[in-house]
């Protein structure tokens, strides 16, 4: 650990803690400080960012890349923020502003826009809503609409998951039993939770201790037994009847040792700190649960968010994997990984604060260029920004921009389910076609020859109407150029990019062929295709 321990003890900015150390379960494991942080708005956590990364980077003797310019800016953080390109008059007037501080005013319009909650509910979904032959009829759009009006409102994690974890009623209702009825079964929810919202891999103590893990079989019982009165309705009988399926917690154990795993082990409610609830009677269990999980003083809670937020920014969490925090897995940077955490449980768990405080910083700011220091060095390092693959949902909604629809042209509805469309067709055919593994790594680009040959011969990739459309305000073939490559690429030619591409014009002979032939070249280029 080349990082100082000591590291935040000479921050004036941050109140003097002392880390506790308890021992849990068989294992030593950090606690958060006594005291609160010192409250930082965004500017100056960004500013703590810099002077851990910036340290361990002399630390390693690397040299960090310069500052992106404002086209790489300005497409990495719509991608990040709300998923999808900028169109080329979004794209003109950014990079056409001479205001000083227009990167930061970017970043507050983003996060107020209505595509960031549809964005972080595409993230949040596929995480939560894993598709088995027991869910196969589950209707996610209800959770899909609930979800962006919690993001958009901002609502605070800890509120968030609180309501998604007690969630009661039907799933008309209450949308957020949409989460139970994906996870229908004691040890799901446990897997999931403890991945999601815990940044734990739990499932690996299910059936014996695990060697690579602090958590012990009965710990991992003694938390699904916080699930074990949750009965979920049967979704082929909703569906059958037309009915809207439920969730309820019951006043005992819903069902008998026989329809758990055979590794059940029926043990008393306990958190994995060793908290026991008190109950009283028949009262709900998930409550306790959520009282323990979702607060400042867990260490779990508001580290499993952060961790997962950086890694989606960075393509690195400070813990990889991402769902794997533990003693052993040392996160790149110790001490900076607890600041940010116990900044944003601090800041009331906003999301949108942490989200402004990483894009402020210099290191989310650094080109993706590497110079001669630090080509091939970690990437957890992050002495340059790493190059991203855009997911299948980030992928899909750039193209409904670039090649024209309604979102396209400031149409777009406010809240789009982004499964809708049906398993073929529209969204979700296209993010089930490019559909990647669970634990898929974005510095590494997935899609196989049957996803490249889509893209190169779908007829909506090569549409001389909609390059028609880009460039019928141009007044020569150079601005028409400029145009294509401000509406697929975010950014102006280059002087040999033009000059290319106007000895294509002047080949073809055919203009509005020639056109639609760079549109056809530009999305279906590997800069198109990633986030730098």
């Amino acid at each position: 650990m080349s990082l100082s321990t000591g590291f935040l003890r000479g921050m004036a900015m941050l109140t003097t803690a002392v880390a506790l150390v308890v021992f849990v379960g068989g294992s030593l494991l950090e606690a958060q400080p006594k005291a609160a942080p010192a409250k930082l708005d965004a500017a100056g956590l960004a500013k703590v960012i810099d002077k851990a990364v910036n340290a361990k980077l002399a630390a390693e003797k690397l040299t960090p890349s310069g500052r992106c310019d404002d086209a790489e800016f300005l497409r990495r953080v719509y991608l990040d923020l709300v998923g999808k390109v900028p169109t080329a008059e979004q794209a003109s007037r950014f990079l056409a502003s001479t205001d000083a501080d227009k990167r930061a005013k970017l970043v507050d319009e983003l996060l107020a826009s209505p595509d960031y909650g549809v964005h972080l509910t595409d993230l949040w979904t596929s995480l939560m809503l894993p598709r088995n032959s027991d869910n196969r009829r589950l209707v996610p759009e209800p959770l899909v609409q609930w979800l962006v009006k919690q993001f958009n409102e901002n609502k605070p994690w800890d509120k968030l998951v609180t309501e998604m974890l007690t969630a009661t009623g039907t799933q008309e209702e209450n949308p957020a039993v949409t989460y139970f009825l994906a996870n229908n079964t004691a040890d799901k929810m446990t897997d999931s939770v403890g991945k999601i919202f815990m940044g734990l891999q739990l499932q690996c103590a299910q059936c014996h201790p695990h060697p690579f893990t602090e958590w012990t079989q009965k710990q991992y019982w003694e938390t699904a037994a916080f699930f074990l009165r949750v009965q979920t309705g049967n979704l082929n009988q909703a569906a059958k009847n037309g009915t809207s399926p439920g969730v309820q917690e019951l006043a005992k154990m819903k069902q008998g040792k026989n329809a758990l795993p055979e590794s059940a082990k029926i043990v008393p409610p306990k958190a994995l700190d060793g908290t026991v609830p008190t109950v009283k009677g028949t009262e709900p269990l998930r409550p306790h649960l959520a009282g323990w999980l979702c607060t400042p003083e867990n260490r779990f809670f508001s580290k499993a968010l952060v961790n997962r937020v950086w890694a989606q920014l960075f393509a690195r969490g400070f813990v990889n994997p991402i769902d794997d925090i533990r003693d052993e897995n040392e996160p790149s940077h110790p001490d900076l990984f607890t600041t940010v955490s116990a900044q944003f449980a601090a800041n009331g768990f906003d999301l949108k604060y942490l989200y402004k405080a990483i894009c402020l910083s210099e290191t989310y700011q650094r080109t993706s260029k590497p110079n001669d220091s630090n080509r091939g060095s970690d990437p957890t390092l992050l002495a340059r920004m790493n190059i991203k693959s855009l997911s299948p949902e980030q992928l899909y909604d750039s193209f409904q921009v670039v090649l024209g629809s309604e979102r396209a042209q400031g149409k777009r509805p406010a809240v789009v389910a982004p499964q809708r469309g049906g398993p073929q067709g529209g969204k979700a055919g296209f993010v089930n076609f490019f559909n990647l593994d669970e634990n898929w790594d974005p510095m590494e680009f997935q899609a196989g020859i049957p996803q490249v040959l889509r893209l190169m011969n779908s007829a909506q990739m090569n549409n001389p109407a909609r390059a028609q459309e880009i460039t019928k305000a141009a007044k020569s073939p150079t601005e028409a150029v400029e145009a294509l490559y401000l509406t697929a690429l975010s950014r102006k030619p280059t002087e040999v990019e033009t000059q290319r591409a106007l000895a294509h014009v002047k080949t073809v002979g055919d203009s509005r062929q020639a056109y639609a032939d760079l549109l056809w070249v530009l999305v279906n280029t590997s800069e198109f295709a990633l986030n730098r």
